[in-house]
């Protein structure tokens, strides 16, 4: 391990870590890791009960931890799952969150790609029974870097009665490619809240993550919010099963483009009886580019609800309009409309998550998109 701070960085790199949520000072968080391309630079953890851990660490410290290892997401699922098994010296974290533990302030997690033309991590998160986690996954690269790709694996185990509140924002740059590999399974009443933030220029992002609901009463949620700059390219997609009575899921999207291209997915399955699942995607067009909304429900049996709904369109001119008449301006009125399309609120999200992706929003719109 390599004892290099995110305060090492310079302070331009420090201001890209700001904006994917991280706190540079460690300021309100349970613990901090830090991986710089492949060296794994720091990992602390200040909250009793839960540790966070190298994944090399955590195999040394517990050999239980194997039997989590390709789970929930399969190796063989595509090239950039069989790329990460084939590392010989696995990098990324894991988190155990033991019985009854719940964190008061966040962990966090920065992936940062500095020198490197790869990046590849693999995480394992697992929170026992009724315990509460809550993590903050920035991931940026150097401001001088050129090209690269970063190969994310996270595996997100919740146990009966607990709770994972998972926020990721990604400040890459667009030259980056990124292919997140993730999946969770949720055990009776379990809640797992998966947070989706990209406001800032990338090549191309691909993912699909996929939430299965195992045990009875179990939740799942994805909220998403992007803005697609011209040239970047977002595969966006979450996918949930309910495979238990009693679960529901619900995927929010929220996107904007101001010349890219978005494909936005969202696949509930309901497989058993007394199951509910919603799904809604919202695009707007604010300069030319492409949303495509791909809203997809299948049940299996008569009791499950399941609905969707999408839109994609432009501001509509007599919005703006009403706002000029109360004394805003253009400009002022139509960033108010934005702001607002952007505001997804996530119940039981908590003030500090929030905090975090307003914070990301707030950015973006004072860069003007």
């Amino acid at each position: 391990m390599h004892n290099i701070q995110m305060t090492d960085l310079s302070l331009e790199d420090q201001k890209r870590l700001a904006l994917t949520g991280l706190e540079v000072e460690m300021k309100n968080r349970s613990g901090s890791f830090f991986q710089k391309d492949q060296d794994v630079c720091h990992v602390t953890s200040d909250c009793e009960g839960i540790e966070f851990l190298t994944f090399t660490m955590a195999l040394e410290k517990y050999p239980w931890v194997s039997d989590y290892i390709w789970k929930a997401v399969s190796k063989d699922k595509d090239k950039y799952t069989r790329y990460v098994a084939s590392r010989p010296d696995p990098k990324g974290f894991v988190i155990i969150a033991k019985k009854g533990t719940k964190s008061i302030y966040p962990l966090q997690a920065c992936l940062f790609l500095s020198d490197s033309a790869i990046q590849h991590v693999h995480n394992i998160v697992i929170a026992e029974e009724d315990s509460e986690l809550h993590i903050i996954s920035g991931c940026t690269s150097s401001s001088g870097r050129k090209s690269g790709a970063h190969l994310g694996v996270t595996e997100i185990y919740v146990g009966k009665g607990a709770k994972v509140t998972s926020t990721m924002i990604h400040n890459w740059g667009k030259n980056i490619a990124v292919y997140p590999r993730s999946a969770a399974i949720v055990e009776e009443n379990g809640v797992f809240l998966s947070n989706y933030v990209c406001m800032e220029p990338v090549r191309k992002i691909q993912m699909a993550p996929l939430c299965t609901l195992k045990g009875e009463g179990a939740i799942g949620r994805f909220s998403s919010v992007v803005v697609c700059t011209p040239g970047s390219f977002m595969d966006l997609g979450s996918t949930a099963v309910l495979g238990a009575k009693g679960t529901s899921a619900e995927l929010i999207t929220r996107a904007i483009t101001t010349g890219g291209t978005i494909l936005s997915r969202g696949r509930i399955d309901g497989k058993v009886k007394g199951t509910k699942g919603h799904i809604e995607c919202k695009g707007l067009i604010l300069r030319d580019g492409t949303i495509h909304a791909i809203p997809e429900i299948k049940g299996d049996v008569v009791d499950t609800e399941l609905s969707h709904e999408a839109a994609v369109g432009k501001i509509a001119r007599d919005e703006i309009e009403y706002l000029m008449a109360r004394g805003l301006d253009e400009e002022t009125a139509t960033a108010t409309i934005i702001r607002g399309f952007l505001d997804v609120k996530v119940e039981g999200l908590p003030d500090v998550l929030q905090d975090q992706i307003d914070a990301a929003i707030d950015a973006a719109e004072k860069s003007g998109f």
